[in-house]
């Protein structure tokens, strides 16, 4: 729902900009001739990047669900942080188990996501989305052989 009304967001917003946009290419102006194409390419950057997210969280979320079908979601209890997040000292025990996992079975999505959620879950976000990446890329390179 979030990802929907950020979207709306960003038409609204490339619609307006655009406008403007357009007004400044209008006025002649060699500054705002300039700062009209700028104000056309960089939405544009943004719309490249908000679809790059939601085509990550689709594909992500797939794989969640095969995952879970397979019965193949850890389902390690890790004690919670107020915040809902799991305690970083417990994700960071159980973690050389999927970093293992990967080393015996580097072609296999299964592995590569299962690592994604375990960073995710020591709070590093950065190497959770490279896992879950490397596990759509995998898990795509199966479908098409």
């Amino acid at each position: 729902m979030a990802a929907l009304l950020m979207a709306a967001l960003l038409a609204f917003y490339l619609v307006v900009v655009g406008w403007r946009a357009v007004l400044f290419v209008q006025s002649g102006n060699p500054i705002g001739i300039v700062i009209g194409i700028a104000l056309l390419v960089l939405p544009l950057i943004g719309v490249w990047a908000l679809a790059r997210e939601l085509m990550f969280g689709v594909r992500s979320e797939r794989l969640v669900h095969r995952l879970d079908a397979d019965g193949g979601l850890p389902v390690e209890q890790f004690p919670v942080r107020p915040s809902g997040r799991p305690e970083r000292s417990a994700a960071d025990a159980d973690f050389p188990r999927f970093q293992a996992d990967v080393e015996a079975h580097p072609e296999d999505w299964q592995a590569w996501f299962r690592l994604g959620l375990a960073y995710d879950a020591a709070g590093d976000r950065r190497r959770a989305r490279g896992a879950i990446r490397t596990a759509i890329s995998l898990e795509r390179g199966r479908q098409a052989d």
